[in-house]
């Protein structure tokens, strides 16, 4: 059997000032053929698992472009173009194939394009034909469109947020895939709109036990696989929302059946399901207690979700906080970092950090600042993939150690102030610039975690997002937008 992927991921914040470019591809690195063991982060172990399953089944692989970017603004035209371009080109060289993988993210809006992944998905089904099984596997963070559905043969997303199950669902889509192109089974797919807008992370109920549905009904007979989509409030595109996804063998009507039973269970705690955030006074004051550490994440500032990653609220509320012995990162801001490092390490320097990137971001804070820890190329440990950082520096004000880079990206590990020499043992609160990702690694430090408002980019107050393009019929700026699921 001859198999072709590639993948194609970035998720659009259509509210961001910042465009995804070419160059926002290249900074992670576009790799056009075989992918090495090193390369790509999430993307690397997903082809390589492909890879490893059709050795073991005598498979021949044809490996595509691969090209990852830091969520941003709407990507440039010319950007979407040349990778789309690239992997078709790639495709037709390949030919002729019997399955097709891709690994996208599912939430990007290119100028002129507000369904990426549908619209490429469809040109490699025009280029691979009808015979041709076509697999995908989304981040749930996605927008899930008609022509995602109807052009692909199998789509499974990851369940878990933190998004620790890529591997396995890449496995569970080559298997699936595998199955429908050998003819032992004839998927189809069924969506579910829940019509709803939200943010879901699933290590907590009752969106834990949503999860372990999803595993009870695979295992009812004709069902094949069940994936909630989470969506991504902040793109601003008709199929943006809550839905769910469910692939049956052969029984079209048992897939839509079974997607508005999950759908329905999951419109009913719409109430339960609603982001509770806090400010820094509530965690903070008067001083907690503990288990230290205390763990507050700026979701707002999150550059997982396309935010600028500089926003200087919660550093300045842990600075007018003295005596409290505190960890902050990570603050983008490639100014400062040059800054660092040519002041050298033991520097005393007087400097404006964060709150440049626009209104979004804050006020910038001049600060003096000492430059304890400098590194060329910064990286964190996430698991067995090592995320570069770029240049980068560690500076401390008052009790505050402050970790500061040169690329955006969200605090994922605590390797990300370790690796600079932070002695993050001392520290009684660690700040984050990130959602929910962050709790995969620093869960392990403690429990004590908050999800804290500072008024940044990401808002979370979802009736109130300035949405023209998607209908404003859902929960929560809507009390009862489907009563059919009621």
């Amino acid at each position: 059997m001859r198999i072709f992927t590639s993948a194609l991921v970035t998720e659009t914040n259509t509210f961001s000032t910042f465009p995804t470019t070419l160059r926002s591809f290249e900074e992670l690195g576009i790799v056009r053929g075989p992918i090495a063991d090193d390369v790509l982060s999430d993307v690397g172990p997903i082809v390589k698992n492909w890879r490893r399953l059709a050795a073991q089944y005598g498979d021949t692989v044809h490996e595509g472009v691969y090209a990852i970017a830091q969520p941003a603004g709407v990507v440039a035209a010319a950007a979407y173009r040349q990778l789309r371009g690239e992997i078709l080109a790639a495709l037709e060289r390949a030919m002729p194939v019997d399955m097709v993988l891709l690994f996208l993210h599912g939430a990007m809006v290119a100028e002129g394009v507000d369904d990426c992944e549908g619209e490429l998905i469809a040109a490699v089904r025009a280029f691979a034909g009808p015979n041709c099984v076509i697999g995908v596997e989304l981040d749930p963070h996605c927008h899930m469109s008609p022509a995602m559905a109807k052009e692909a043969d199998v789509i499974i997303l990851m369940r878990e947020y933190p998004h620790v199950d890529y591997e396995p669902r890449a496995v569970e889509l080559f298997e699936q895939c595998r199955a429908a192109a050998t003819g032992a089974t004839r998927p189809v797919m069924a969506v579910a709109d829940c019509a709803m807008v939200g943010f879901y992370p699933t290590t907590a109920q009752p969106m834990r036990g949503l999860v372990d549905l999803l595993g009870e009904v695979e295992r009812r007979p004709g069902i094949l696989s069940a994936s909630y989509v989470h969506g991504f409030p902040w793109g601003d595109v008709q199929d943006a929302g809550t839905k769910v996804l469910v692939v049956a063998d052969h029984d079209r009507e048992l897939a839509a059946r079974t997607a508005h039973e999950l759908a329905q269970t999951l419109y009913r705690l719409r109430h339960d399901l609603l982001p509770r955030l806090e400010s820094v006074e509530q965690v903070l004051d008067p001083a907690p207690a503990g288990p230290y550490p205390v763990i507050l994440a700026d979701a707002g500032d999150n550059p997982g979700g396309g935010a600028p990653c500089d926003h200087t609220a919660l550093l300045a509320a842990l600075l007018r906080r003295p005596t409290l012995r505190c960890a902050f990162g990570m603050l983008w801001d490639p100014e400062a970092v040059d800054a660092c490092h040519q002041a050298g390490l033991g520097a005393v320097i007087n400097l404006s950090i964060g709150g440049k990137a626009g209104p979004v971001s804050g006020t910038p804070l001049q600060l003096d600042l000492t430059v304890l820890g400098l590194a060329e190329q910064h990286s964190q440990q996430v698991g067995p993939m090592v995320d570069p950082l770029g240049r980068a520096a560690w500076v401390r004000c008052g009790a505050v150690d402050i970790v500061l880079i040169s690329r955006r990206q969200q605090t994922l590990s605590p390797t990300a102030f370790t690796g600079l020499g932070v002695p993050l043992h001392e520290a009684r609160v660690i700040a984050v610039k990130s959602s929910h990702h962050y709790y995969a690694e620093f869960s392990a430090l403690s429990s004590n975690c908050h999800v804290i408002e500072t008024g940044a980019a990401l808002s979370m107050d979802f009736a109130h997002l300035p949405y023209r393009r998607r209908s404003k019929l859902f929960y929560p700026a809507v009390a009862n937008p489907a009563p059919e699921l009621a």
